[in-house]
């Protein structure tokens, strides 16, 4: 079972992606934790990766997928994987397709989570953290006990910038112009499943159950 999981920032995707990860024991992938394991264990992919990261420049989709595809390799990725934050671009989409039918393999499954913006503009934005202990809170979902106090160890808890409505704004931008045409390919490639992301976890997750049987 071989899934993406699409979706804006903030939709869920990770969160979706670990509980699948759980449900049917197959690992959850993401493109930043293949950079990070090439980089520590100093392989010729992470070296070029990293002469890329070190000037602040994107990593080339060539590299990117080579990443990628030498990762879903590997022998914990046989019985299925749930990639996550890759493909982002309609080359990356490509050339993964390219590589996986070479390898007589293919995509089961893309799950779309769909949220409207002023949904994830909203849910982002109510994020607060705890920069000491990394306890994390939602001024609705989940507030602390004491309003801006961390419940664990009592620090103050801050938005991150990248929570900000203006960066939410911003991100949310740059994922339709490049990351929704992904939702027509797959889409064309008859794979892609709509999961509707505002309708609470434990629903969404009873959603994706139904799919995936």
């Amino acid at each position: 079972m071989n899934i993406i999981m699409l979706g804006a920032p903030g939709a869920g995707k990770g969160t979706f992606s670990a509980y699948l990860e759980n449900k049917y024991q197959v690992p959850h992938i993401a493109t930043g934790d293949i950079f990070r394991e090439n980089i520590r264990n100093n392989t010729e992919l992470g070296a070029k990766a990293k002469s890329y990261m070190d000037k602040g420049e994107l990593v080339p989709d060539e590299l990117v997928v080579s990443l990628v595809v030498d990762r879903l390799a590997k022998d914990d990725c046989k019985k299925g994987y749930i990639l996550d934050g890759f493909p982002r671009t309609m080359p990356q989409a490509e050339a993964l397709s390219a590589e996986l039918e070479r390898t007589g393999s293919k995509i089961d499954y893309a799950l779309n989570i769909d949220c409207p913006d002023d949904f994830i503009v909203e849910r982002m934005s109510g994020r607060r953290v705890c920069p000491k202990c990394g306890a994390s809170y939602h001024l609705v979902n989940v507030p602390p006990k004491t309003e801006g106090i961390c419940d664990e160890c009592g620090s103050e808890l801050i938005q991150r910038k990248d929570d900000a409505p203006e960066t939410v704004a911003n991100r949310l931008k740059v994922y339709h112009t490049e990351t929704q045409p992904l939702i027509d390919y797959y889409r064309e490639q008859g794979v892609l499943e709509d999961v509707d992301g505002t309708i609470g976890r434990d629903n969404v997750f009873a959603v994706l159950d139904k799919l995936l049987g």
